[in-house]
């Protein structure tokens, strides 16, 4: 790929530059295509960077595994009580103490998982900004041969939504599997007492968040990066 400005001063008078410029962009499928190849190239490194992600990922989904699995056992055990004391048993002594407990854990929780985000924000932001940051040499040597700002760009959003979908997946993964495993030893049945639909809107929410962060926080230094002369990015000290 050759930048059209360069090319100018290169071709005839009589090139087509509409013709040039065509040639020396690519397309978003071209381009995931080289994402594809630089992951697996970086794969120990890709790992590296998707751990954060992982990790962050996990600790939100734990604690939102967490939260239906204790609204199911409640509900449960609050059905299981009317079943057999009969409706006075919510009036019961006690009633309202545990009804107080109830609400303190949700507040608890409602806490947690404010918690987890800001966790898992930070996580992702800074796992992406070093995986763009470190590559600041690579990305000049791109421009030292041509490449234009918008393929670079367009070369690192796509790895970023990659590594932020295939890192949330796994994350979600282990943060429901180990949450899941804590509450199967406290209370058997508890899968059977749990709310799916809720639990797996969650989940889905978890892997929005994990590859909109990882979008996002890419964007940037890829943008600096892109706009960088190429002896300023090959220089840079990571």
């Amino acid at each position: 790929m050759i930048k059209a400005d360069l090319a100018k001063k290169i071709y005839h008078a009589d090139t087509d530059w509409g013709q040039v410029q065509r040639q020396i962009t690519l397309s978003w499928g071209q381009a995931a295509r080289i994402s594809y190849r630089n992951v697996t190239m970086r794969l120990g490194r890709a790992m590296i960077t998707g751990a954060g992600i992982v990790l962050g990922i996990a600790f939100l989904t734990s604690v939102w595994t967490a939260k239906v699995a204790q609204e199911g056992i409640t509900a449960y055990q609050a059905q299981s009580a009317r079943v057999i004391g009969g409706e006075e048993a919510a009036l019961a002594p006690g009633a309202e103490e545990a009804e107080a407990e109830e609400r303190s854990r949700a507040a608890r929780q409602t806490w947690l998982v404010v918690m987890s985000l800001l966790v898992s924000a930070v996580g992702i932001t800074n796992s992406m900004l070093m995986s763009v940051t470190e590559r600041f040499r690579e990305i000049g040597t791109m421009k030292c041969l041509g490449a234009l700002d918008e393929f670079i760009v367009r070369l690192f959003l796509i790895e970023s939504v990659v590594l932020g979908l295939l890192g949330s997946i796994v994350g979600a993964l282990i943060g429901h599997g180990i949450m899941m495993l804590v509450y199967v030893m406290k209370e058997r049945g508890v899968a059977a007492m749990m709310n799916w639909p809720e639990m797996l809107m969650y989940m889905g929410i978890a892997l929005l968040i994990g590859t909109i962060l990882s979008l996002v926080a890419a964007v940037p230094p890829a943008m600096r990066a892109a706009k960088m002369p190429p002896a300023a990015a090959l220089q840079t000290e990571v």
